[in-house]
């Protein structure tokens, strides 16, 4: 073989290897609190099933989210936190308006890429508020166990479907997507909460729940979060007991089909999901 072609072929077979690469899953964070934050990111390793090479983190409230090469990563997830789309804007902190301005541009380049990316809690608010979802304070649910039902949607969904049409959850949040936009699809709701998932184009997906979330994780977050507004202190114990009782066992199964479906595909086609979208239109089916 002269070398000439050698050289061709080897370069070839360079480029299939990084094209089929497995990329890391990008977890971008809020929590300023370290115990909350750790245990975050703990939960999302061992929920996931991923170790701690397949799964980067960033900490948006300690530095900016910089560049960010989609065809390094698998795919984003982004985490919850004490910041809410809905406070006065005058209110929000100089970091907390940073997150938001790094978000949006991201999100930019995400849903335009239909790049595989999850978002849990803060993340419902952060797609919500970038396809143009109303964020409001009217549907608030206190954190502990909430049972969620499917829609026709959901049931149908590669990622959710795969769950039974109702199941219980764990929530807890001040603010909430009180009506999508058309192109949106409602995936899940509870009695409290009409938007509790919601998806976008074929993979850019958020929950309200906390897919995230055992027993422990929400022990961690009501001691953390105790005296930040999302019920009062005295309920905390209660809080505990009622989640030591409680039966969620299904949320995981979104963050291990997630790493399924996208963890071992090749980047270059993540990168052209949208013409392969699902059949389903906007809005809640």
């Amino acid at each position: 073989m002269c070398l000439g072609i050698y050289r061709a072929r080897l370069r070839q077979a360079l480029c299939l290897i990084r094209v089929n690469e497995v990329k890391p899953f990008l977890l971008l964070a809020i929590r300023a609190d370290d115990p909350a934050a750790d245990n975050e990111y703990d939960s999302f390793l061992s929920l996931a099933g991923l170790g701690e090479g397949e799964l980067r983190r960033i900490r948006l409230e300690q530095r900016p989210l910089g560049d960010v090469d989609l065809r390094d990563w698998s795919g984003i997830m982004l985490g919850g936190g004490p910041f809410n789309y809905s406070d006065p804007e005058e209110l929000k902190t100089p970091v907390q308006r940073r997150v938001e301005a790094d978000l949006s541009g991201l999100l930019d380049r995400v849903v335009s890429a239909d790049f595989p990316f999850l978002g849990a809690c803060y993340g419902i608010g952060a797609l919500g508020r970038h396809e143009g979802a109303v964020i409001d304070r009217r549907f608030t649910e206190v954190p502990g166990t909430v049972e969620i039902t499917l829609t026709p949607p959901g049931r149908r969904d590669p990622l959710l479907g795969a769950l039974p049409a109702t199941f219980q959850a764990f929530t807890g949040h001040k603010e909430a997507v009180s009506q999508l936009p058309g192109h949106a699809v409602l995936l899940a709701s509870s009695a409290a909460c009409p938007v509790q998932a919601f998806r976008v184009g074929a993979s850019v997906y958020a929950t309200q729940f906390h897919p995230e979330l055992d027993v422990a994780g929400l022990c961690t977050r009501v001691d953390v979060y105790k005296h930040a507004g999302y019920f009062d202190p005295d309920q905390a114990d209660e809080i505990k007991a009622q989640a030591a009782r409680s039966d969620v066992t299904w949320p995981p199964a979104i963050l291990r089909g997630f790493v399924r479906r996208y963890g071992h595909e090749p980047v270059a086609a993540g990168l052209q999901r949208r013409s392969n979208a699902p059949d389903d239109p906007g809005g809640d089916g």
